[in-house]
């Protein structure tokens, strides 16, 4: 019986060790999901990236392109009028290819330059091998177009899962989404983009514009935008700044 009770002894405090560790543990990713993941993360896999750090004042406005040739141009103007030389667009090939000289417009005016594969389609309902022929045909748009450092990729559509993240992530770009979605291209007037981003604008926010012909109402509300970010004490930066100045947030798809 003595024998008996020393064993079930020894049982008893591995349990409690085993109990105690498991508690800390839990603890400790109970803490790590309220925490920004780094962007250049990869232990847990590729991830799509939408937001900065928010106790910083930073924030970036990046804008769409993937067809139209009139709006772009006016909100290029408008950015310069406003003294931000470090928005974020992304580009579609095909649409690049069609006008590079408004490509050598935004690289001119010190802007940075995303891509959104070539065709625009949505990735999600395609299969690995269209997606990574889409990618490589971009890719090869961009380098005669003479683009350079292009290291950042929003999903055509803005649509992704697993897969796609880790196709991305292959030929070495990081996926952009966004935080903050004032619906631009569908906005009725320009008092519903202003509320549409103020109401919700934090620092990190990556704001989702559009500059493709059908955005409106974009050129409209864009220096009065700009206002409403300035006046709430927040600075533009680009995405790449965004996230390298900070550990940014990142969204998993399981």
């Amino acid at each position: 019986m003595f024998f008996f009770f020393i064993t079930s002894k020894g049982k008893i405090k591995q349990t409690l060790f085993i109990i105690i560790i498991s508690f800390f543990v839990a603890c400790l990713l109970f803490m790590q999901s309220y925490t920004n993941y780094s962007v250049f993360s990869t232990k847990i896999g590729p991830k799509a990236f939408y937001k900065g750090d928010e106790t910083k004042n930073d924030i970036s406005l990046t804008f769409d392109i993937s067809w139209g040739d009139e709006l772009a141009i006016p909100i290029l103007d408008t950015l310069e009028k406003e003294n931000i030389k470090n928005a974020t667009f992304f580009l579609s090939a095909s649409w690049a290819e069609r006008h590079p000289d408004i490509v050598e417009r935004i690289i001119k005016d010190g802007h940075e330059v995303g891509m959104m594969g070539y065709a625009y389609k949505d990735y999600t309902i395609m299969e690995a091998d269209e997606v990574k022929r889409d990618i490589g045909k971009a890719i090869d748009v961009f380098k005669k177009l003479e683009v350079k450092n292009i290291m950042l990729m929003r999903p055509p559509t803005g649509n992704y899962n697993k897969e796609v993240l880790q196709i991305i992530d292959s030929y070495g770009f990081t996926t952009i989404h966004w935080s903050n979605d004032p619906h631009d291209d569908k906005a009725a007037d320009t008092k519903e983009i202003l509320r549409n981003v103020s109401r919700n604008l934090k620092g990190g926010d990556i704001i989702l514009l559009h500059a493709s012909d059908d955005a409106l109402q974009t050129k409209k509300s864009l220096p009065l935008l700009i206002k409403e970010i300035r006046g709430q004490g927040f600075r533009n930066v680009s995405v790449s700044q965004l996230i390298s100045d900070s550990t940014a947030n990142s969204k998993e798809v399981n």
